[in-house]
């Protein structure tokens, strides 16, 4: 067992006061003056060695207070000049330290409440992850986005698609990524220190507004050119056309007026098409009334049915009764069209093509061709097809109508083999 300083001291201290008091004891017998003057020297030595032995142990005890109250955190106790000047030294060192102690804590709680304010009143998406990357907090926007009992979870362990793809992620990377062809999000990964260790956190902000108004300015303007300069040069072209074929009259040139007239034709189809892709840029604002849902789900399902029995495909419908919807009903027929064909055409003889509405959602399901994962994120990109005499024009003018009338929606193939195109209300 090892002896502190303090044993030691006491030990001494008795050790050497017996051998004092033995010391008098002798001198007892041989002079009793001398023996009176060494008792009173023995009484005076205890003194001084017990207010030596206190003036020893007051700054131990006022550093084991001092040690207390920093282990506590408690850094308002400040110790007052006794007068003693290496006390005195030694405490005001110590109340300088608890001084700057307590204003490094004050300026930390501020920054530390200050970054607390700014996560929850962050309208980008925070995800903060512990030691072994589960999801260990979420801001207000993250669990506004997602769920609050995905905290505990790792990414890849979720069911939201987004946080899935996130999860191979690296550290300090940044990276756009599209969501089943519609939703935009600009992703970064980086970390921060705790403990000595480091601790990921993710931003997620969502761009679909930016880019949906981006992409549509620079397809708009594209379209614009390319309407103008065929539709001039078309128009020039068709009335050539038009007044050579009015000359030939003879029967000699009849092989040559069909050409023409199919030369003609072919430029009426190129002038369509180019309508087509103007309707993208000049789709008006929708007019909105009380809509029968339910009734037009019926219409537009008897008109498209023959199209679908001409394929061989099956063709189911569920419908609630009287679904009602603020909508422009023209505009949404047009959808309605679009997305009832592009099922029917992804089917082969013997599939079924499925519509069944409820009172929030109209879901249009078939079990034909899949979507591929290199074709989801360009789905609705103008221009984009995966049809071979497709224009990429139905499912953009689609999301332009859906997105005016700020109905959620959503396109995907299920594992399950089903795709479905799902229109939340």
């Amino acid at each position: 067992m090892r002896w502190s300083t303090k044993r030691k001291y006491i030990l001494y201290i008795v050790v050497l006061h017996l051998v004092l008091v033995w010391l008098v004891y002798k001198i007892l017998f041989e002079d009793k003056l001398v023996f009176i003057a060494s008792e009173v020297f023995l009484l005076l030595s205890v003194v001084c060695s017990v207010r030596l032995y206190q003036n020893f142990m007051e700054p131990n005890e006022f550093v084991k207070s001092g040690i207390e109250a920093i282990k506590d955190k408690d850094f308002t106790i400040k110790f007052v000049p006794t007068g003693k000047g290496e006390v005195d030294t030694l405490i005001e060192v110590y109340n300088l330290m608890i001084d700057q102690l307590r204003e490094e804590r004050v300026r930390l709680n501020e920054k530390h409440f200050f970054l607390e304010k700014l996560i929850a009143a962050s309208p980008i998406s925070i995800l903060i992850f512990d030691f072994d990357e589960r999801i260990d907090s979420l801001n207000k926007k993250a669990t506004m986005q997602f769920r609050a009992d995905i905290i505990g979870q790792k990414l890849e362990n979720t069911d939201i698609p987004l946080l899935k793809a996130l999860a191979p992620l690296n550290d300090g990377e940044s990276k756009i990524i599209k969501i089943e062809g519609i939703e935009t999000f600009k992703v970064q990964r980086s970390h921060f220190m705790d403990q000595g260790f480091k601790r990921s956190f993710m931003l997620i902000e969502e761009m679909t507004a930016e880019m949906h108004e981006s992409e549509k300015k620079a397809y708009g303007k594209v379209i614009r050119m390319m309407a103008h300069e065929v539709n001039n040069t078309l128009g020039a072209t068709d009335s050539i056309l038009q007044t050579t074929r009015q000359y030939l009259t003879s029967d000699d040139s009849g092989d040559l007026n069909d050409a023409l007239r199919i030369a003609s034709e072919r430029n009426m189809r190129l002038t369509q098409f180019m309508r087509n892709f103007a309707d993208v840029v000049r789709l008006p604002p929708p007019r909105l009334e009380a809509i029968d849902l339910e009734q037009l789900v019926n219409d537009v399902s008897l008109f498209m049915k023959s199209y679908a029995n001409e394929k061989g495909v099956l063709f189911e419908t569920k419908l609630s009764k009287h679904i009602t919807v603020s909508a422009d009903s023209g505009q949404m027929e047009q959808v309605l069209v679009n997305v009832i064909k592009n099922a029917i055409q992804a089917c082969s003889t013997g599939n079924i093509v499925q519509i069944a509405l409820s009172s929030n959602a109209l879901l249009i399901r078939n079990n034909g061709k899949p979507i591929m994962p290199e074709e989801a994120s360009q789905l609705f990109n103008p221009f984009f097809s995966s049809k071979p005499d497709g224009q990429g024009i139905g499912l953009t003018i689609s999301r332009e109508i859906l997105v005016n009338h700020h109905f959620k929606f959503s396109l995907k193939s299920n594992d399950d083999g089903w795709t479905e195109f799902v229109i939340k209300f």
